[in-house]
């Protein structure tokens, strides 16, 4: 696969939607992607899986980790392929909960990380990077050590957003509109928020 199928996987399993949105960051967008649209499939799961694990070979990942729900597949097909590699990994979701008026994550359902882990976050598309960072700092805090992130769709290419490295399998640059300068609500056109944030 590469970028075009990528694409052409997002359109077929209408992934990729044309509306008006509201992202995570607060900000309207014309399109969203919806990564759950392909992620219910296990073959394009799995392919989209392999092709990204090429992109970090070498680092010795021990445990996948991704905040629930938007990664809760995609953590799961990365860490089968990782373990078909080498029979010692494993997949974990991070859950959302509210500590001190403020939207942390968590491990739990007996999940746990070792001191010592290498763990590789995973996301489905990162927009802000919000989520992904808040589970960096959740790794941090059980002293095991965070090697990189990875996602599908990167949203925000031209945006450093992690102190360890970032891979992705593709980059989509979409409009986004502050709220009181969208043209999208200049024509009444009604607003949806597909998805979660933090």
């Amino acid at each position: 696969m590469n970028n075009l199928s990528v694409i052409e996987v997002l359109q077929q399993t209408k992934a990729l939607q044309n509306g008006h949105f509201v992202l995570s960051s607060g900000k309207h967008s014309r399109e969203y992607v919806q990564c759950q649209k392909v992620l219910q499939y296990p073959n394009h799961g799995l392919a989209f899986a392999r092709m990204l694990c090429t992109k970090f070979q070498g680092l010795k990942i021990n445990v996948v980790i991704g905040p629930a729900l938007g990664a809760v597949h995609f953590e799961l097909f990365l860490a089968i392929v990782l373990y078909e590699a080498n029979n010692n990994v494993r997949g974990l979701f991070a859950e959302k909960v509210r500590k001190d008026n403020e939207t942390v994550f968590e491990l739990r359902r007996g999940q746990e990380l070792n001191p010592g882990d290498n763990v590789l976050i995973v996301e489905d598309v990162v927009t802000t990077g919000n989520s992904a960072l808040k589970i960096y700092e959740l790794v941090k805090s059980f002293k095991a050590n965070p090697v990189a992130v990875a996602s599908i769709i990167d949203r925000t290419p031209d945006v450093t957003k992690f102190p360890i490295p970032f891979y992705s399998l593709l980059q989509l640059t979409l409009e986004a509109y502050e709220p009181g300068n969208c043209p999208l609500c200049a024509q009444n056109l009604a607003l949806v928020k597909p998805g979660s944030s933090v």
